[in-house]
């Protein structure tokens, strides 16, 4: 599918609020979508064992250098299907990318993280690419800016998020070339920089 145009993204355009590409082309990035996913078993068999993991604070290992987040991403595969929309924070309204990272954070660790998916990537430590474990929330560059748009790692060099408008909540890759091209990095959540940063405002 070479020199397929794929719009897709949430922007921190205003505190408080992502917004998505106006112009998202649904047919194009469906077509990508479901070339690079059809009958993918190993997304299928991951959103199941994770979605039975358990979903316990005390799974969690709070600001301790264990990274077993599996409770994080594992919440986040319960809302696979929700519909995006901008500035959506809940399964009722729908979520945008940074609303799906912050509903689920609170959801399953009790963690209010920053609103915008920018603000987000000051929270936490900074991962690289081949040390990416489950529950890493992971960032992309979908509209000339860094960290625009956020999702949560999956295992398997996949990730979860709630796309751009028309879209819904769904599992990725991250070697899908649109994403491959626009990664700019992760971070580990950390629960006492989320409280320092939260003392501070």
């Amino acid at each position: 599918m070479a020199g397929l145009a794929i719009l897709a993204g949430c922007a921190n355009t205003a505190p408080g609020r992502d917004t998505a590409y106006t112009s998202f082309d649904q047919d194009a990035y469906d077509a990508a979508w479901t070339t690079a996913d059809n009958d993918d078993p190993i997304g299928k068999l991951l959103a199941q064992k994770l979605r039975r993991a358990p979903r316990t604070v005390s799974n969690y290992p709070g600001s301790s250098a264990s990274t077993d987040n599996t409770v994080l991403a594992g919440e986040a595969l319960n809302y696979l299907g929700i519909r995006y929309r901008s500035g959506g924070d809940s399964p009722g309204t729908g979520f945008d990318c940074s609303g799906l990272v912050n509903y689920v954070a609170e959801q399953s660790l009790g963690l209010k993280l920053p609103r915008t998916a920018a603000e987000m990537f000051q929270i936490g430590v900074p991962v690289a690419r081949n040390d990416l474990q489950i529950g890493d929330l992971v960032f992309f560059n979908t509209m000339g800016r860094r960290y625009s748009h956020v999702g949560i790692y999956v295992g398997e060099d996949r990730f979860v998020h709630s796309p751009s408008r028309g879209g819904v909540v769904r599992i990725e890759r991250l070697d899908m070339a649109y994403w491959n091209k626009r990664y700019n990095g992760a971070r580990r959540i950390d629960t006492t920089l989320v409280a320092s940063a939260h003392a501070q405002n």
